[in-house]
């Protein structure tokens, strides 16, 4: 029996790291089999799930539903029949709804204590029409090392979303990244994101080679104070696969006046077209 090679040199490392990528939001909870994200400010219905859904008295976790057997809506494994509490993603518990062999759901939270239901298919349409996710050659320009100056204290800053109409929302920004190339001097600002930081930026190739919103880029910074920001990793938001996403927008220090050609560029249906 052969073995199989290990991945060893940064092109084959990103062969690999983009493949688990195009594996991942084919999952039935990745970024293609969101259907639906729904507000819940009052008693109503939500489109493709059956129930009614109505908000929970202020301070409390999640949403209401009411539904009758007939609808087979498990919450948490039990089947409603009357009313339910479905427990949002802000809880120490979450709830987890299941609406038949491929569509579940849970509730997420907004900054101003609002609820909404999130819908998954794992059978979605997107999942259907999904081709490849188009990136660039690998680019050994585009392997940047940069240094991370942390903010005492922390500091927010404003990041508009996709959404919001111009709103904007209170991020944390633990530190500075900066960094120069070929004569420029950058200074990013990234949130914090789990372990890591969420670098959202935007470049010349936005809306012509590359998704017009702009990308992601996750990095964390060493020890010593030097960061990578390896751009080959740079990954599209969300909202590149699925409309009901609501993406931060690249803040203006995150805004490139050059082309970064690397990384991923656009979701692609299997008949190389744009799948949006």
């Amino acid at each position: 029996m052969a073995e199989t090679a290990i991945p060893t040199t940064p092109e084959e490392l990103l062969d690999v790291f983009h493949s688990r990528r195009e594996l991942a939001v084919t999952q039935p909870k990745g970024n293609l089999a969101l259907v639906g994200t729904q507000w819940v400010d009052v008693e109503q219905t939500i489109y493709g799930v059956p129930g009614t859904w109505a908000p929970l008295p202020a301070g409390q976790s999640g949403l209401l539903l009411t539904a009758t057997a007939a609808d087979d809506i498990l919450v948490d494994g039990a089947l409603v029949d009357g009313e339910a509490v479905v427990r949002g993603k802000d809880h120490e518990n979450p709830s987890e709804v299941v609406f038949g062999p491929t569509t579940t759901g849970f509730v997420i939270a907004s900054e101003d204590g609002r609820y909404a239901l999130r819908v998954w298919d794992s059978n979605s349409e997107a999942i259907q029409e999904f081709g490849s996710i188009d990136r660039f050659p690998y680019n050994h320009d585009w392997v940047i090392t940069g240094r991370f100056r942390p903010i005492d204290g922390g500091a927010t800053l404003g990041f508009e979303h996709l959404k919001d109409e111009g709103k904007t929302r209170e991020m944390v920004i633990p530190g500075e990244i900066t960094f120069a190339k070929d004569g420029v001097e950058y200074n990013l600002a990234a949130f914090k994101s789990g372990r890591a930081l969420q670098l959202v930026f935007a470049d010349a190739t936005n809306g012509d080679s590359t998704y017009s919103v702009g990308r992601f880029l996750f990095v964390a910074p060493n020890a010593d104070g030097s960061i990578t920001l390896d751009f080959n990793r740079a990954v599209l938001p969300p909202c590149a696969f699925s409309y009901n996403f609501n993406c931060p927008l690249p803040p203006k220090q995150n805004r490139f006046a050059v082309p970064i050609e690397a990384g991923e560029k656009n979701v692609l249906k299997k008949d190389g077209s744009l799948l949006h």
